[in-house]
């Protein structure tokens, strides 16, 4: 019953987290000059358009997950790198801006719950505070320089690495490559010290 009602407590800020992560590229690529994403609906913060349900599933049971990808057409931006930089940068800022924003209430609801000791203000106090663990964990994970995740197309544009033959061999098999990173506990060791010293730094 415990992990049921941890994995409740966790929904709000996944479903935050994933659908204003997927918003935030939506929004840079429509300010850059592209018409896609506003013509297939992705300029809302509504959760529907951008939650991929077995994304969202994986990321409940098994904690790490996916929204549904933002589709983008660079040929419309005026500096095609500056601007895919951008839009790639858009999610993890977004999501580091939810946790900030979400961190003050956190400290006020944990003071006043340690004041009162209330079950309802306990919960009330967890669901901001995984809110705010749970961006930033989107956050560190999504800057991992391994593709098809944020970090990847962040690197290749300020480095260039697109120029380099070795780049499509590694994009072409990023997911693969991304899940051993993820099996083999390579994504933790990286998420975990990185989500912890953050949590401190915002008083958590």
């Amino acid at each position: 019953m415990n992990m049921i009602l941890t994995k409740i407590i966790m929904l709000p800020g996944i479903i935050l987290g994933l659908s204003l992560h997927e918003f935030a590229h939506a929004w840079m690529s429509d300010k850059l000059g592209d018409p896609t994403p506003r013509r297939q609906g992705r300029l809302t913060v509504n959760p529907l358009a951008h939650i991929d349900w077995i994304g969202f599933a994986a990321l409940v049971l098994v904690g790490f997950g996916w929204g549904k990808p933002v589709e983008i057409n660079t040929s419309y931006y005026k500096n095609k790198r500056r601007d895919e930089f951008l839009v790639a940068i858009a999610g993890v800022t977004m999501n580091l801006l939810i946790a900030v924003v979400l961190s003050f209430p956190t400290k006020a609801l944990m003071k006043a719950y340690y004041s009162s000791g209330s079950a309802l203000l306990e919960n009330i106090t967890y669901i901001f505070y995984y809110a705010v663990m749970i961006n930033l964990v989107l956050m560190i994970f999504n800057l991992i320089p391994c593709p098809p995740l944020d970090g990847w197309n962040i690197v290749t544009q300020l480095f260039k690495l697109d120029k380099y033959d070795w780049w499509y061999k590694v994009y072409q098999y990023g997911t693969w490559i991304l899940l051993a990173l993820i099996l083999l506990n390579v994504t933790d060791m990286i998420i975990t010290p990185g989500v912890s010293a953050l949590m401190r730094l915002l008083g958590l």
